[in-house]
């Protein structure tokens, strides 16, 4: 009979833990239950807490919690682990989760009673997170969803739902990217150390394979190398003979052999002497550890570990209102007013038209007969006919574009001088307006170099001695006009800036592509857009006089692909007399720079555009006609 103090689940986490001991296949694991985060530590493991109610929820949860913790803890070596660990955060998530996704897998497997229960704990994980409701693969994790994606290839097994909507909704561009290596999976699965090298395999086919650090098989590889020539040095036979020759006269002549000795621990003994007072308090070693050799540099280009900058010391990131006072801020805005008077009204529009193409989706929708929110006065007559009738109360649904952001990156360089910059600025000036008040999120940038031909890191490098190949030899200028979070009334002198004699200098677009890419990782919208706008292939004179001549296009090509490839941000470039196509898959060439703005409005909308068909048909085109 149980005692009233008794905790009636106290039966059923006795009977779990030492259930887990066995499938653990460790007597000595200690099992506790907390309402702290579960997971395992050496030898303990935390589990979820069971209430007294023991609702059948918690139960299940335990369970699954419990099978899936022990399955790592049977299957999962933390040496064989960490030997093949990537470095960058993205590549460690996606090898934790594939992991973690294979010790589950053997378990189902050997065991296939626990793969219902891991099912629960994955679905509860699941609609915790609310993967439920994620209606684009941006808004889901790609770790997790490769995670999922090997348990479900490994097993067979369907995911519960919501884990299953976001395997699906990665699942085309995980096995477009990867395919081959998937089809290995079976072979290797019970292979802790195969499946590492499958899994940083899967890493470089999805794109972030500069983020997996030294091979350690090749790192084996040497160290095998210089044991096995230590090993020939220790066993050369010339010193062996020697030895053997000495011991053969030892026992020959014992009385010259003493006599040998001790010279020979005299003359030790001396050199030791000597060496000590040579060295003096110089040859006392530090207490403590010796010191570390120092760590590898960081490479400059996630896309390109191989591309080298001369001297960044004096690259800039610098905001607009501190290249110009206010004063002549506002200046330079009204010349460029005045420059685009005749053109301001083709360009507003424009932006209405965009500006209805966003808002004919935006229409407000409301759930009614809510418990909170908003009380629904159209409802209120039900309460003064019947006043035990509760309260009704409306939410408004959210709309599509309000987790997004829009950053729009200027080409600065000299060959946009004139009305190809004035029309880039007053487009971008007019877009972020009109995409304010769509609550859409707006970053408006730009990138040059700080000098022609070359600043201060061509003078370190000719004082230098001209080493040779020395990568990037200017100094960057990254602009920004408008952060995402400034209202545009506020930074709207700052577009000014570009009519600023003498700031339009060289491009160097790949690492400025790079830098606006990080920020808007950075951000925590959904929904991320980049458009580039160029005239054309970057260019510094200083750069390329002393590189292979392909040194900045290659660099910027290996951007965009990674761009392209990770899919984290959509990107989209409009070329002004250059045809940019041939870099950028979605892209679009005018030849005219009173099309900028038709071209720019366009892409934008068709971003937006619920149809795929009429998206497509834009964002398809390659010239603007």
């Amino acid at each position: 009979m149980t005692k009233p103090n008794d905790n009636p689940a106290d039966p059923f986490k006795k009977a779990l833990a030492e259930a887990t001991k066995v499938m653990a296949d460790d007597p000595e694991l200690t099992v506790s239950y907390s309402v702290d985060p579960s997971g395992l530590s050496g030898d303990a493991m935390r589990l979820p807490q069971v209430s007294r109610r023991m609702s059948r929820d918690e139960v299940l949860l335990a369970r699954g919690t419990a099978d899936a913790l022990a399955l790592q803890h049977k299957y999962h070596d933390i040496g064989t682990h960490d030997k093949f660990a990537p470095q960058g955060e993205m590549a460690r998530d996606l090898y934790e989760a594939m992991e973690t996704a294979r010790c589950e897998a053997m378990g189902a497997r050997d065991m296939p009673g626990t793969a219902g229960n891991i099912d629960v704990k994955i679905g509860h994980e699941a609609m915790r997170r609310g993967y439920d409701q994620v209606k684009e693969s941006a808004e889901a994790p790609l770790a997790v969803a490769a995670g999922y994606l090997i348990r479900h290839l490994a097993t067979g097994r369907d995911l519960p739902g919501g884990a299953q909507n976001v395997m699906d909704l990665w699942r085309g561009f995980i096995e477009e990217q990867a395919g081959g290596t998937l089809e290995n999976l079976d072979e290797i699965l019970s292979d802790q150390s195969e499946f590492a090298r499958f899994a940083r395999q899967v890493i470089s086919d999805l794109g972030y394979g500069d983020q997996l650090g030294d091979d350690p098989d090749e790192l084996d590889d040497e160290q095998d190398e210089g044991a096995e020539d230590s090993a020939e040095e220790e066993q050369d036979p010339d010193s062996t003979g020697s030895d053997d020759s000495e011991e053969e006269d030892a026992e020959a002549n014992p009385e010259q052999t003493q006599e040998d000795q001790q010279d020979a621990a005299q003359a030790q003994v001396s050199m030791d002497e000597m060496a000590d007072q040579e060295m003096g308090e110089e040859a006392e070693m530090p207490e403590g550890e010796a010191p570390l050799d120092p760590p590898a540099p960081q490479p400059v280009s996630e896309a390109d570990p191989d591309y080298k900058v001369y001297n960044a010391e004096h690259d800039e990131e610098i905001g607009a209102e501190d290249l110009a006072d206010p004063v002549e801020l506002e200046r330079l805005r009204a010349y460029l007013d005045q420059q685009l008077e005749p053109l301001k009204g083709a360009v507003s529009r424009l932006a209405n038209k965009l500006q209805r193409r966003l808002q004919a989706q935006q229409n407000r929708s409301w759930e009614f007969d809510r418990e909170e929110g908003i009380l629904d006065a159209g409802r209120l007559a039900r309460v003064v006919a019947n006043p035990t009738t509760p309260l009704s109360f409306k939410v408004e649904k959210d709309t599509e574009f309000r987790d997004t952001i829009v950053t729009l990156l200027l080409d600065n360089s000299g060959s946009m001088r004139g009305r190809p910059i004035s029309i880039a600025a007053i487009c971008a000036d007019v877009l972020a307006r009109t995409l304010e008040r769509c609550d859409v999120k707006v970053e408006i940038l730009g990138f040059t170099t700080r000098a022609w031909k070359g600043g201060q890191a061509r003078e370190a490098w000719l004082n230098e001695g001209r080493p040779q190949v020395p990568g990037r030899l200017n100094d960057l200028r990254h602009i920004i006009y408008k952060s995402a979070d400034a209202p545009w009334r506020r930074t709207r002198p700052n577009l000014g800036l570009m009519m600023k004699e003498g700031l339009l200098k060289e491009n160097i677009d790949g690492e400025a592509l790079e830098w606006a890419h990080r920020r808007m990782l950075a951000r925590r919208e959904q929904r991320k857009i980049l458009m580039v706008i160029s005239d054309g292939a970057p260019v510094d004179d200083s750069t390329l006089s002393v590189n292979p001549a392909n040194y900045l296009e290659k660099h910027l090509r290996d951007v965009i692909a990674m761009v392209e490839k990770r899919k984290i941000v959509e990107l989209l470039a409009i070329g002004i007399g250059h045809d940019v196509t041939r870099y950028y898959d979605r892209a679009v060439t005018i030849t005219d720079v009173e099309q900028l703005a038709g071209a720019m409005t366009e892409q934008l909308a068709a971003l937006f555009d619920t149809d795929p068909r009429a998206r497509a048909r834009v964002m398809g085109i390659r010239n603007a006609s």
